[in-house]
C-alpha cells in the first residue's frame, strides 16, 4: 500500500546556510500523487515544485530542486531522508522561503513527528524501482555505484584528515525501520577549519555548534560529543537516503558511495535513468513492502535524542 501523514505537521527553525527563518509543514496528500514541495510564499502559479531527481541543481554543500519557474528549495536531505525512511510516498512539503529549517542538523525531529502524527494506508499498490545492472559514476577518487539487491542497502566509506572521523565505513540494509533505528538521528558534520571560508562564500550562516557536530583535529567541539561513535559516516548514509529518495519510487538496490556527496548521488540517478534496461518498475508484495523503509514503524520507535 501507499502511504501519507494521518495529520499535518509544522516545525519552526533557520537555514543551515541562509540563516533565515522558516516554517515547514508536512500535509498528507492523496494516493498517486508522489512528493512535492510547495512555496507558500510565491504566487501560486509558481510554488510547485516536483521533489524528483530531474529538478535538481548543482550547488555546493546540500541538494537544492528547481522548478520551470525558477523558484527553488535547498537542503531537501533531511526532510526527504525521514519520509523516505518512513515509508511515506504522497507528501506535499509546505515551506514559506527557499531552505528547510536545519533543526537539529539530523532527521531525527522530522522522525519523531513524523510517527507521533501516524501514518494513513491509501488505496492503490505501489511500484519500487528494481535495479538491473551495475551504473557507477566518479569524480576522481570518489564513486557512487547501485547494483542489483533485494532491499535497499547503503554502503558509505569516509576519510577525513581530522582524527575526530578519520577513516569510516557502515553497511546496512534499510528495511523496516533501520534508518529510524540507526541512522536519523546523526548530525551534519563540518570541521572548524572549513567554517569561516564557508561563511566567506555566504553558505553555513545558520550553522552552531548545536545543529553541526563541529570538530578541530581529534577534538569535538560540540557539546556533548557524538551521538555515536561513526557518526560522520551515519550522516552520509542519511544524506545519501535522502538524495535517493528523489527517484520517485522506493529503490531495490545496493548503494555503494565512496568519498561521495549529493551531486555525486544525483549524477548516479541521472546515470541510472538515462539506462531504461538497468531498471524494472515492480508492484511490491506483501513481501516486498515488508523489506522497504519504514514498514512496521510505530510512535514507539521514535529515536532517543542525546542530552
Amino acid at each position: 500500500m501507499q502511504k501519507s501523514l494521518r495529520s499535518a505537521i509544522s516545525f519552526d527553525g533557520v537555514g543551515l546556510h541562509s540563516g533565515a527563518p522558516v516554517r515547514l509543514r508536512l500535509v498528507p496528500a492523496e494516493s498517486g500523487r508522489g512528493l512535492w514541495f510547495r512555496r507558500t510564499d510565491v504566487a501560486p502559479d509558481i510554488a510547485w515544485i516536483p521533489a524528483i531527481w530531474n529538478a535538481v541543481e548543482q550547488v555546493e554543500l546540500c541538494t537544492r530542486i528547481r522548478n520551470a519557474a525558477g523558484v527553488t528549495v535547498s537542503t531537501i536531505e533531511h526532510v526527504m531522508a525521514a519520509i523516505a525512511g518512513c515509508g511515506i510516498h504522497n507528501l506535499t512539503i509546505e515551506i514559506d522561503g527557499p531552505e528547510v529549517p536545519i533543526l537539529d542538523g539530523s532527521s531525527a525531529p522530522f522522525v519523531e513527528a513524523i510517527l507521533a502524527a501516524g501514518l494513513e494506508d491509501q488505496a492503490g499498490g505501489l511500484r519500487a524501482i528494481q535495479v538491473r545492472d551495475v551504473i557507477e559514476v566518479r569524480n576522481g577518487p570518489a564513486y557512487a555505484r547501485l547494483e542489483p539487491a533485494e532491499a535497499l542497502e547503503i554502503d558509505f566509506q569516509i576519510d577525513f584528515s581530522d582524527a575526530a572521523i578519520g577513516r569510516q565505513a557502515k553497511r546496512l540494509s534499510l528495511a523496516n525501520g533501520t534508518f529510524v533505528h540507526e541512522l536519523c538521528d546523526s548530525r551534519t558534520f563540518c570541521r572548524a577549519s572549513d567554517v569561516e571560508a564557508m561563511h566567506a562564500r555566504g553558505l553555513a550562516l545558520g550553522g552552531t555548534y548545536e545543529n553541526a557536530v563541529v570538530v578541530d583535529g581529534a577534538v569535538v567541539l560540540s557539546p556533548g560529543g557524538l551521538r555515536h561513535a561513526d557518526e560522520a559516516v551515519r550522516h552520509k548514509m542519511l544524506d545519501a537516503l535522502g538524495d535517493l529518495a528523489l527517484a520517485g519510487a522506493p529503490i531495490l538496490g545496493r548503494y555503494t558511495g565512496v568519498r561521495a556527496g549529493h551531486a555525486l548521488t544525483n549524477a548516479l540517478l541521472r546515470a541510472l535513468f538515462a539506462r531504461p534496461d538497468a531498471i524494472r518498475m515492480v508492484e511490491a508484495d506483501s513481501a516486498m513492502l515488508a523489506r522497504l523503509p519504514g514498514a512496521g514503524l510505530s510512535p514507539e520507535d521514535a529515536p532517543a535524542f542525546a542530552a
